[in-house]
């Protein structure tokens, strides 16, 4: 990146990025808008979040010219170690001593909860892009608080909507036990009765569990016909890789994951998550713009982006469009601006911001490949179909959220 980087002390936070000429010309307050990433830099979530994200907001920075109203732009990061206490304690000191004026990522949806809120309190933005609870958009919505790549309804009602469709209408689910996957199951459980479908049961593991045996067990006896899998990260990896090895899937039981991602494939390997079904809102090897992209971030990160660090690109520029366009780095103007235009980049066409903070855009039912399908390392996936993001999500008309329930 070949930047002057400044180490921040406390938290094991850094700041990177900061570009020079803070001129009298300023106009942002304090003459700098800083931006945080927040996310799991160390635990289950890192490959698919982590230190990926920041390179992802770094080339968004650059690409905007490193300064907006005159002013630089600063970026910091740092690790929520999916613990809400220490993530809030990041989020307070951003805000209260550090100048943050908005925060993205925020990659486990107990914290995002709670960093919203606080958020609304000291007037400032977040951009939930890895959280996945619907709650973001639902009853914890807030005027400054938007939920960019995804949700748990979106990603559930893809996947099961294709397994229902295959005829599996037998379902037993496999959740992580804090609100990521109490929100994933529900929304799961939801959609399946709505299709006609029967849930005959479900058992909670803790985050980081690495024996799934128990859970694997009463899911083979239940009598299901698709495992939903309500787990993500390392969890996701460990539990689809010990489905193969107790002989589930040759037993006829369907993996569905509820929330998958390239790097977890990966992990797992194609000879044992070939056939994988899940919903995604990018893929590297989509068309030229998102391959032009994932070149660009692979030479510096190593690999293909998540569809969590590509579209941390797309959340930094359109903020620092908005910014650009109100004239002031002020939390209402600037989210005024953020609802009113529209989002489009090399991953997003025609995307928009919902009064609830949603932000709609297509989806896609991603297939993994066969290990014979496949054309090299990353190679990894097929997009299978295209959901409209009206589709995609849940309708207006659905949301617990007050701002649209006025309406």
């Amino acid at each position: 990146m070949g930047r002057r980087a400044v180490m921040l002390a406390g938290g094991g936070l850094a700041a990177a990025a900061i570009w020079p000429s803070r001129r009298a010309l300023a106009q942002a307050s304090g003459n700098v808008v800083r931006i945080g990433v927040l996310d799991d830099m160390s635990g289950p979530f890192a490959d698919q979040q982590g230190m990926g994200d920041v390179v992802s907001a770094r080339m968004a920075i650059e690409d905007f010219g490193g300064q907006v109203l005159g002013s630089p732009i600063e970026l910091v990061f740092g690790d929520l170690q999916n613990r809400p206490d220490i993530g809030m304690g990041i989020a307070r000191r951003w805000y209260d001593q550090e100048g943050v004026d908005a925060i993205f990522g925020i990659g486990n949806s107990a914290v995002a909860l709670a960093v919203q809120q606080l958020t609304r309190e000291k007037d400032r933005i977040n951009v939930s892009v890895a959280a996945g609870t619907t709650d973001l958009t639902g009853r914890g919505c807030t005027p400054n608080g938007l939920h960019w790549t995804y949700d748990n309804y979106a990603l559930a009602r893809g996947t099961v909507s294709a397994m229902i469709g295959e005829g599996k209408r037998r379902w037993y689910f496999i959740t992580s036990d804090y609100a990521f996957g109490h929100s994933l199951e529900a929304n799961g459980t939801e959609i399946v009765r709505a299709l006609g479908g029967e849930v005959l049961g479900a058992t909670r593991a803790p985050l980081n569990e690495t024996d799934f045996s128990a859970h694997l067990l009463r899911a083979a006896q239940s009598g299901a016909q698709v495992l939903g899998l309500a787990v993500a990260g390392t969890d996701l990896i460990n539990a689809v890789k010990q489905m193969g090895e107790f002989g589930l899937t040759k037993r006829g039981i369907q993996p569905a994951a509820l929330l998958c991602l390239l790097t977890n494939v990966k992990a797992i390997g194609l000879e044992t998550a070939q056939g994988l079904v899940f919903t995604e809102a990018y893929y590297w090897d989509q068309n030229d713009e998102t391959r032009a992209f994932s070149a660009r971030f692979a030479r510096i990160h190593g690999r293909p982006p998540t569809m969590f660090q590509a579209s941390m690109w797309g959340a930094v520029t359109h903020y620092l469009k908005a910014i650009k366009a109100a004239g002031t780095d002020a939390a209402p103007a600037v989210m005024a601006k953020m609802r009113e235009m529209p989002i489009n980049d090399f991953m997003t066409h025609g995307g928009r911001i919902r009064e609830d903070g949603r932000v709609i855009r297509d989806m896609y039912l991603m297939r993994a490949k066969r290990p014979s399908e496949s054309r090299g390392e990353w190679d990894l996936l097929e997009v299978v179909k295209t959901i409209p993001g009206d589709q995609a999500f849940r309708p207006a008309s659905e949301s617990e959220c007050p701002a649209l329930r006025r309406t």
